[in-house]
């Protein structure tokens, strides 16, 4: 199998150990060392005791000589977050004018599947502070959402991960990214304080490209009952995160009759988010696997 033939099937199926070993052979003709690294890392996770400590220290040594060379394979604006066998897999840009063009630069990288959009001037969402700082009794206290038009310009079509955390949005924003172009393989997205109503959400939960969202997070956003019945648009949910989102006991309805209720790992609420009667609910719902009913009964 030729090399771009190996790069595509391992973007689809990063975990094919043989796939990588036929890529390391590619790479050695290449002459690239990171068919070396491949075949490296891949020993020491069957070796054990002084084998697996030499790899390490020869992994770790051939990584620092190379990886700065290794991550210019992206453009100089775009930070690196993670990394595989020395390729860059997940990458972040701030968000600016020129974002889209440098976002589309980034996604042309072997491997880059994941994507992290910040803030330009709050790379890591420290002006929010504590959680509770952006809380009152009516609600969440939202800053203005951030111009983001743009996005609706993204062809997000190789991502399996998106992450928009702490990047003000709001319901404009997620209705550009609900107009943006995806293949549907993106299962992991992240809209943590991003300041999202229901309109925005349920613009998101109709777009083709986010029907295999598996892993959802909603923390502190402006999501109501209304917002939660339009979820039943994801519905290969296993993880969700409504905390901080005033839902009460008509989205704890709302929640019990979706479509991936009985499919959940994790379902992050917090009492004040459902209301007494929610918990309650939540309590005794058959529909929750048993060991969320059982959380519910404790809280």
């Amino acid at each position: 199998m030729e090399a771009t033939a190996l790069e595509q099937r391992l973007r689809e199926h990063p975990d094919d150990a043989a796939a990588w070993r036929a890529y390391a052979d590619a790479l050695h003709e290449l002459g690239d060392v990171r068919g070396k690294l491949i075949e490296w890392e891949q020993r020491a996770c069957m070796a054990s005791g002084a084998e697996r400590e030499q790899l390490t220290t020869e992994i770790q040594l051939l990584s620092e000589e190379h990886q700065e060379s290794w991550d210019a394979e992206v453009p100089s604006e775009v930070t690196v977050e993670a990394r595989r066998h020395g390729f860059a897999t997940k990458v972040a840009v701030a968000w600016s004018d020129e974002a889209p063009a440098l976002i589309a630069r980034a996604l042309q990288g072997r491997f880059v599947t994941a994507l992290r959009i910040r803030t330009g001037n709050d790379p890591e969402g420290e002006e929010w502070g504590h959680e509770e700082e952006h809380w009152d009794e009516n609600g969440p206290l939202m800053p203005p959402p951030i111009e983001a038009d743009g996005l609706a310009s993204l062809d997000l079509g190789r991502l399996v991960e998106l992450d928009l955390s702490y990047f003000r949005i709001g319901d404009p924003g997620a209705l550009a990214l609900a107009a943006a172009t995806g293949s549907g393989r993106i299962e992991t997205l992240d809209l943590r304080y991003c300041a999202i109503g229901d309109s925005g959400l349920a613009a998101l939960t109709a777009a083709p490209q986010f029907a295999e969202v598996r892993s959802l997070h909603l923390q502190c956003n402006a999501v109501t009952a209304e917002g939660v019945r339009s979820l039943s648009g994801f519905p290969h949910l296993t993880e969700l995160d409504l905390r901080y989102n005033e839902i009460g006991e008509d989205g704890t309805d709302a929640l019990l009759s979706s479509p991936f209720v009985g499919s959940l790992d994790r379902l992050l609420l917090y009492r004040d988010d459902v209301s007494e009667a929610g918990v309650k609910k939540l309590a005794a719902a058959p529909q929750l696997p048993t060991t969320l009913r059982s959380y519910w009964r404790s809280v």
